[in-house]
C-alpha cells in the first residue's frame, strides 16, 4: 500500500509578514565590502577593503601547515587552546601592566569584529548607552542595533581628529555602560594620546563606565607615535575589555582568530556568548599563531617601517592627484578631502572612482552617524605591495586630468 502524499501548505506572509528579526531592520550592506565586491565587479584596483595583497610571514604560513599535518583540525576549548592563551597571556601582559590570567582573564574569539560583538552580547542591556567617537568603524552601529544599545556620538574633528572634553563630558551620564575606544584609529589613523586616554578614564570611572577597546592596529604606528593601552591606567584594569586580533600585524585577515582580554567576570560571561555563537576559532590557526605572537621586537619594528613607506607613497600620489590628505598617525587608511573635485558627494566620487578610473576607496559618509558629516570624505587603504600603489597612482592621475 502506498504511502498518502502529505502536502505542503505555503508559507502566507500576507497573514504572518516577512519572516525576519525587527533587530535586523536597519541593518545594510557593509559599505566596505560592498566597495570591494564593486572593484571586482569593475576590475578596478581595490583601496577600499583593509587586507594585504602581499604575503604573511613565511614563519606563520609553515607553522599552520604544521598544525594540520600534525592533526591539530579538531574543537579546542572554547575559550582557546591552552598553549595560544599561554603565549598570549606572555605578549600581552607587559603593554597591560599585570600578569594576565590566562585562565580567567582571556577568550580566544574568531576575529576582533566577533569579539566586539560577543562584549556588546556579554555586558549590555538594551537602553544602556554607548559613547562612540566618530568617525568610526563601522560595525560599532549594527553591533548596538543589534544588542539593543544606544550609541551616543562624540566627534573627533579634522585635520588633527581631537575631541571635546567638553563635549565627551556631556554624552555620559546614568545610563552610559561603555565606551567604544579604537586606537589607533580606523578610518582616521588617530592615535590617542596618553592625555586624551586620562580625560577617558576619569570619566569612565567617575560614571562607572566600561571601556571596549580595539586596539587591532597597536604595532602599526608612525612618526614616533606611541600605543597606550588604556587597560594600563589608574583604575581601568577592572573597567576595560581589551579586543585584539592576528589580523591586521601578521597580514592574516582571512585566519580570524582574536582575543579578548577582560576581568574574570566579564570574561566569564564573554565566553558563554561566544560559545555560542562560534564555539573555537580555528585550532590549527590557533596553534600557528603560537609563533605569530612569539616573533621579536625586530618584526614589529620592521612592520611599523614598512607601512611608513607605504603611507608616504600613497600620500605623495594623493595630494599630487589633488586630494586634500589627513596624514595618519597609525593605522593603513589614509582619510582625504574631496571638495576640489567638485562632485556633490563622496558616494558619486567613489562610484566614479570605480567605474571610469579603475580605483575602489570608501565613502567618507559610512562613518558617520549623520551621513552629511562625511559628505566630502573618502578614505584609501595603502596595504598593499608597491607596484599595486604605484598602478593606483596611474589610474588616478587620470583623476586630476579631469577634473
Amino acid at each position: 500500500m502506498s504511502n498518502p502524499v502529505r502536502t505542503v501548505q505555503p508559507l502566507d506572509i500576507s497573514k504572518r509578514g516577512l519572516l525576519r528579526s525587527q533587530r535586523t531592520l536597519g541593518l545594510v550592506e557593509s559599505v566596505i565590502r560592498e566597495m570591494t565586491r564593486l572593484a571586482y565587479e569593475h576590475g578596478a584596483i581595490n583601496l577600499s577593503q583593509g587586507y594585504p595583497d602581499f604575503p604573511a610571514p613565511q614563519v606563520v604560513k609553515d607553522a599552520a601547515k604544521r598544525a594540520i599535518d600534525a592533526d591539530i583540525n579538531q574543537y579546542s576549548i572554547t575559550w582557546g587552546a591552552k598553549r595560544f592563551r599561554d603565549a598570549l597571556a606572555r605578549k600581552v601582559s607587559p603593554a597591560l601592566g599585570w600578569d594576565v590570567d590566562p585562565e580567567r582573564e582571556l577568550t580566544v574569539v574568531c576575529g576582533s569584529t566577533e569579539g566586539m560583538f560577543a562584549t556588546f552580547m556579554a555586558l549590555l542591556n538594551p537602553g544602556d548607552e554607548v559613547v562612540i567617537f566618530e568617525p568610526f568603524y563601522e560595525n560599532y552601529g549594527p553591533d548596538c542595533g543589534l544588542t539593543g544599545a544606544v550609541p551616543r556620538h562624540v566627534a573627533l574633528r579634522p585635520p588633527d581628529w581631537r575631541f571635546s572634553v567638553a563635549e565627551l563630558e556631556a554624552a555620559f551620564n546614568e545610563r552610559t555602560r561603555a565606551i567604544v575606544l579604537n586606537t589607533p584609529n580606523n578610518p582616521s589613523g588617530k592615535v590617542f594620546s596618553r592625555e586624551e586616554l586620562e580625560t577617558i578614564a576619569r570619566l569612565c570611572r567617575q560614571w562607572d563606565v566600561v571601556a571596549f577597546t580595539d586596539e587591532i592596529y597597536e604595532h602599526i604606528l608612525y612618526d614616533g607615535h606611541r600605543h597606550i593601552a588604556i587597560a594600563s591606567l589608574e583604575g581601568m584594569r577592572e573597567r576595560t575589555v581589551t579586543i585584539n586580533s592576528l589580523s591586521k600585524a601578521y597580514s592574516v585577515t582571512g585566519w580570524r582568530v582574536g582575543w579578548v582580554v577582560a576581568r574574570p567576570e566579564f570574561t566569564d560571561s564573554i565566553r558563554k556568548v561566544h560559545d555560542f555563537l562560534t564555539v573555537n576559532s580555528p585550532s590549527p590557526l590557533q596553534e600557528a599563531a603560537v609563533t605569530a605572537v612569539g616573533l621579536p621586537q625586530e618584526y614589529y619594528q620592521q612592520l611599523a617601517a614598512d607601512y611608513a613607506h607605504r603611507r608616504d607613497l600613497l600620500l605623495g600620489i594623493l595630494e599630487e592627484c589633488g586630494f586634500r590628505c589627513y596624514r595618519p598617525s597609525g593605522a593603513y587608511y589614509i582619510m582625504t578631502d574631496i571638495s576640489a573635485f567638485g562632485f556633490p558627494d563622496d558616494t558619486r566620487f567613489v562610484e566614479h572612482l570605480i567605474r571610469e578610473i579603475g580605483v575602489a576607496a570608501v565613502p567618507g559618509s559610512s562613518f558617520y552617524r549623520n551621513p552629511a558629516a562625511g559628505i566630502h570624505q573618502v578614505r584609501f587603504t595603502f596595504c598593499k605591495k608597491d607596484e599595486t600603489l604605484q598602478e593606483a597612482g596611474r589610474r588616478l592621475r587620470h583623476l586630476r586630468a579631469r577634473r
